[in-house]
């Protein structure tokens, strides 16, 4: 197969252009078609010569491929489900609301922290996406509008928070977050990006030193070994150990540090967790985000009342940590936190 363009760096797309005999300067017009005016096809790039056209499209494609279905919710949200090769799919969602249009990313075909309750990890571990694979969601989504259809709303904000560990495949995420924030790639600011983990180390240092996007962290209960029943990553990276590492940056200006919770009814829904919280949280700038279960097959666990979400929100916030707690979308075409699967309709 021929390799794709998108997913390549303004670096790697120079050295594309010198191996064809082209001038050093065809790499960022390379660039600029690929990132700010989306094409997909090498003749839409109208001020590279046929010739050098002709020679791309020998060698190279541009890798954009169209999601190969999509289910509406009825809150419209909108989940994608893209073919990956070699029988594979992985899903995207796109979630407009008022002003913002937030695209949750994945990253992996599973993954392979095997979290309990969540169907992308019961899945296991397929594949790893290339920088192709993932620059191409971003790209294809949202799908200009066919005739007579309603054009989506921009994008404005990216969370890798889709199928798989976004950190367990750091060598495609740091080049897709330079494509998305260099001037001559989307030129989009780093806080329009967020990257959600387990909190796997020692990428996660990584991340945060040589990135400036949000990141959110996947805690879900703060008690260490209820933490490992649920979330086996919690063996290799203790989430006490996650926080003394985050304890070193600095989360108090434009860069956000988010607690990820889900909360299940009788496990993790009472105060004595979220005094746990608390003390986790103890000198960390953070927020916590606290979001209702959503079921799926084979998991014996249930989504706490509202009235103990509530309850969990207010000890929070009166203790002086900023808890909200997250609207839940999709959950009826399967695309809400935690269901992500890759399976197509029917």
């Amino acid at each position: 197969m021929k390799p794709a363009l998108i997913g390549m760096t303004l670096e790697q797309l120079t050295k594309v252009a010198l191996s064809g005999g082209m001038p050093k300067f065809v790499g960022k017009q390379l660039a600029e078609w690929l990132y700010k005016k989306k094409v997909t096809s090498f003749d839409e790039m109208i001020n590279i010569s046929k010739k050098n056209r002709e020679w791309l499209t020998e060698n190279y494609v541009v890798g954009r491929e169209a999601p190969e279905s999509r289910q509406k919710s009825n809150d419209g949200t909108v989940k994608y489900l893209f073919n990956v090769g070699a029988g594979m799919n992985i899903e995207s969602v796109y979630i407009p609301d008022h002003d913002r249009a937030t695209l949750c990313v994945s990253s992996q075909v599973g993954c392979k922290m095997n979290c309990y309750f969540c169907a992308t990890g019961r899945l296991g571990f397929k594949a790893n996406l290339t920088p192709a694979q993932i620059m191409n969601q971003i790209l294809s989504i949202p799908p200009a509008p066919k005739k007579g259809e309603t054009p989506a709303g921009e994008l404005t904000n990216v969370v890798f928070m889709g199928m798989g560990e976004p950190l367990d495949n750091l060598a495609a995420l740091l080049p897709v977050i330079e494509i998305m924030t260099a001037q001559w790639g989307m030129a989009w600011s780093p806080k329009r990006i967020t990257v959600s983990t387990v909190g796997k180390l020692p990428q996660l240092k990584d991340l945060l030193e040589k990135t400036q996007v949000h990141v959110a962290i996947s805690v879900h209960t703060a008690d260490p070994v209820e933490r490992e029943q649920l979330m086996p990553a919690q063996k290799a990276f203790p989430i006490s150990s996650v926080m003394k590492m985050l304890a070193g940056y600095d989360f108090s200006h434009q860069r956000r540090l988010s607690l990820e919770y889900i909360m299940w009814r009788g496990v993790n829904d009472d105060i004595a967790h979220a005094e746990m919280l608390v003390r986790l949280c103890k000198g960390l700038d953070c927020r916590v985000n606290l979001i209702r279960f959503h079921a799926i097959p084979g998991v014996e666990l249930h989504p706490c009342s509202e009235e103990r979400m509530l309850m969990f929100r207010n000890y929070l916030n009166s203790k002086g940590i900023t808890a909200t707690i997250r609207t839940s979308r999709g959950e009826d075409i399967m695309a809400a936190c935690g269901m992500l699967a890759g399976k197509k309709k029917g």
